[in-house]
């Protein structure tokens, strides 16, 4: 389910929007981090969650993709929705500055692990996690996540690889995600929901 936004004018899902250039030249974080914070509490009112935002600068213009949730998964209406309310609000504020593409899916089978609570919430999840530095010469793991705890002031994300604990020290992990399997039936099963 994706709902996408480019151009000027209203379509049915593609809708538009071109920002007026902003004085001054903000990071890609900080972008981000202001994005996040205005469309934060409109998802929110909706009932929903805010996974994960990406701010990519591409060539021409901005990529702004949204990942949204809820208990039972968003649906196509959830995204249109949203789509449209966050789309009126960066054109309002500016964000980002230039032209974007505004894109708001469901965060799929394979969810991203971003928060502290994705962590808490799919122990016993099937994952594949990809580290910055290598462990033990290795940087992809794939393996039943076990525990997140604090140890000493870190985040320590635990997981069973073929029987043997890998500690993942969290701000070692570049990308984390949900790890979907075929089940006996043909169908597809991943970590609890």
């Amino acid at each position: 389910m994706v709902s996408i936004r480019v151009g000027l004018f209203a379509h049915f899902f593609i809708l538009g929007a071109a920002c007026a250039a902003r004085a001054g030249s903000l990071k890609m974080a900080t972008y981000r981090e202001e994005i996040i914070g205005l469309i934060e509490p409109v998802i929110e009112s909706e009932g929903l969650e805010l996974v994960e935002l990406e701010c990519l600068r591409m060539q021409t213009r901005w990529l702004i993709r949204i990942f949204i949730d809820r208990e039972g998964g968003a649906t196509l209406a959830d995204c249109t929705a949203i789509s449209h309310q966050v789309g009126d609000l960066l054109n309002v504020h500016d964000l980002p500055p230039g032209p974007y593409t505004l894109e708001v899916s469901s965060p799929g089978l394979d969810r991203p692990l971003t928060r502290d609570k994705d962590f808490e919430k799919y122990r016993g999840s099937k994952v594949r996690i990809r580290t910055r530095e290598p462990i033990d010469g290795s940087r992809n793991f794939l393996g039943t996540f076990v525990d997140y705890l604090m140890e000493d002031g870190r985040r320590i994300v635990t997981v069973d690889v073929d029987g043997r604990i890998v500690r993942i020290d969290r701000d070692n992990i570049q990308k984390a995600n949900l790890e979907y399997e075929l089940t006996g039936e043909g169908r597809k099963a991943k970590g609890k929901r």
